[in-house]
């Protein structure tokens, strides 16, 4: 079987994320603060925002920066301005959902069950195929750093470092499928893949309690078996979701 190079792998987040848009520019102030508090629920589709005077002295910023910070709210589908109307919140169907500011503010506050359903119906349809491709085009280098990313997970002392060798075993088994549409998708939903595994792992009696599974991924890419990489990681997935469905379970 031919093995092709490895792409270059994307950045991957310590800890759960912020926002992409910089909170140094006045801009980015009015951009992070206003998605916060629509993302958030604080102002409401429909809504129409204050007046741009009363909004700008609020959030302490120039009529000029407000104006550049809501063209990138316009531009995320948030926001729609009008003449002689004003500027209203968009309904959540016209939110670019897959932003990764939009998706940074979702993961920052604390995801509603409906959310977290959402997030494990994309892994189910990503990843388990993703464990396929990369079964059928891994390269030694890249089974060499899923290996490394399992050790961490085995050697995990606490959530924290589980959270970030499991996010790490994801990633490179992304990599694995030397696809980069696949690779570039997972740079979107990175966020809220970090956000889903914190979650699941907060939820299971133990956290470790998925390394078998993820055992059982990484043995079958290493023996280039498709058909058990796809089924391993769709049973990782089901487990994940059993542990979110115990978590709401037991809060209520």
């Amino acid at each position: 079987m031919t093995k092709r190079s490895t792409p270059p792998s994307p950045a991957r987040p310590r800890h759960l994320p912020v926002a992409t848009t910089s909170s140094r520019s006045l801009y980015g102030h009015v951009v992070h603060e206003l998605g916060q508090r629509i993302i958030g629920g604080d102002i409401k589709p429909g809504e129409l925002l204050p007046r741009e005077e009363l909004l700008a002295e609020e959030l302490e910023v120039s009529r000029t920066a407000l104006r550049e910070g809501m063209k990138v709210l316009v531009a995320k589908g948030l926001v729609e301005s009008r003449p002689k109307v004003g500027t209203r919140v968009r309904d959540t169907r016209a939110w670019h959902q897959l932003d990764a500011d939009v998706l940074a503010w979702r993961c920052a506050l604390m995801p509603t069950e409906d959310f977290v359903r959402k997030l494990a119906d994309m892994r189910e349809v990503i990843e388990p195929a993703a464990a396929a491709t990369a079964a059928k085009y891994r390269t030694y280098e890249q089974l060499r750093q899923i290996e490394e990313a399992f050790a961490a997970m085995e050697a995990a002392a606490n959530l924290d470092a589980w959270a970030d060798a499991d996010l790490a075993f994801h990633e490179a088994v992304l990599n694995a499928t030397n696809n980069e549409l696949m690779v570039s998708l997972f740079t979107v939903i990175e966020s809220a893949m970090a956000t889903f595994f914190v979650l699941s792992a907060r939820t299971a009696k133990n956290f470790k309690d998925a390394l078998p599974l993820h055992g059982e991924v990484l043995d079958a890419i290493r023996r280039s078996d498709p058909d058990a990489a796809r089924g391993a990681m769709l049973a990782m997935v089901e487990e994940s979701r059993a542990n979110m469905r115990r978590g709401s379970a037991e809060r209520g």
